[in-house]
């Protein structure tokens, strides 16, 4: 894989753990500057610390992305001291599954605010320096499940399909400034979350797998790096599965 000619600066949302700190620590190795982000500043910290200690790039900050005006505030901040951010990936989000009738109004909320809105948000703050720039890369991370709907997820879905609207939306919108817009969508990835699950329910998962394993975080880093360089400046608007062929 060619990676781009310079050190470019790359915002990773979710960073302080599981597929946001592969993807941060990937794109470290890839060269860039790294900035951390998620809600808890040991978290993002930690990650900007390991990258660091390996040789890279990094800075961390806590931000509460359900906040949209913290969101303004950091991407402010960012653009004042970097000039842009040229890699943006969303990969921040929270669960609060139940049945519809069981649903609260505050688990909807806080679960479009965190999972949505927030993309829409570091977007709408991030995007015009790349436009002016003419490069960028925004990659959205979602889910499967956004494809595929969940009983008991009825938000964490919309959220997720909502993402992917808006990657198509964003992508014809940015095309002509050459920033591409494109969306990861993994499906059942070992993580902290995962582990959690009893044997049985781990195995009924991995057995809907066609590859019969879940996937690694690594997975969904490797493809967001490829999204990330050079080589993918052709490729924007799409959706791409990381589910070992679950969807199809």
């Amino acid at each position: 894989m060619t990676e781009a000619s310079e050190k470019k600066v790359a915002l990773v949302t979710g960073a302080g753990r599981g597929i946001g700190k592969a993807i941060a620590e990937s794109l470290a190795k890839a060269g860039h500057h790294v900035i951390c982000v998620s809600r808890s500043e040991s978290s993002c910290g930690a990650a900007a610390e390991s990258i660091l200690s390996d040789g890279g790039s990094a800075e961390s900050r806590a931000v509460d992305v359900a906040d949209r005006a913290a969101i303004e505030a950091a991407s402010e901040a960012f653009i004042e001291a970097h000039g842009t951010v040229d890699i943006l990936v969303n990969c921040a989000g929270i669960t609060r599954d139940g049945l519809l009738f069981r649903m609260s109004d505050a688990d909807w909320d806080d679960v479009i605010a965190t999972n949505l809105s927030s993309v829409f948000a570091w977007s709408k703050y991030l995007a015009r320096p790349m436009t002016r720039k003419r490069w960028g890369r925004i990659i959205n991370i979602s889910s499967v499940i956004g494809l595929m709907g969940n009983a008991g997820q009825a938000n964490y879905a919309a959220t997720k399909a909502g993402i992917h609207g808006l990657t198509k939306s964003l992508a014809k919108e940015f095309a002509a400034r050459n920033v591409t817009v494109n969306a990861v969508a993994p499906g059942f990835i070992a993580t902290d979350m995962t582990a959690e699950l009893n044997e049985q329910q781990q195995e009924a998962i991995v057995g809907m797998i066609p590859l019969k394993r879940m996937g690694a975080p690594s997975d969904i880093a490797a493809i967001t790096r490829f999204l990330a360089s050079e080589d993918a400046g052709f490729i924007t608007g799409q959706v791409f599965t990381v589910d070992g062929g679950m969807v199809m």
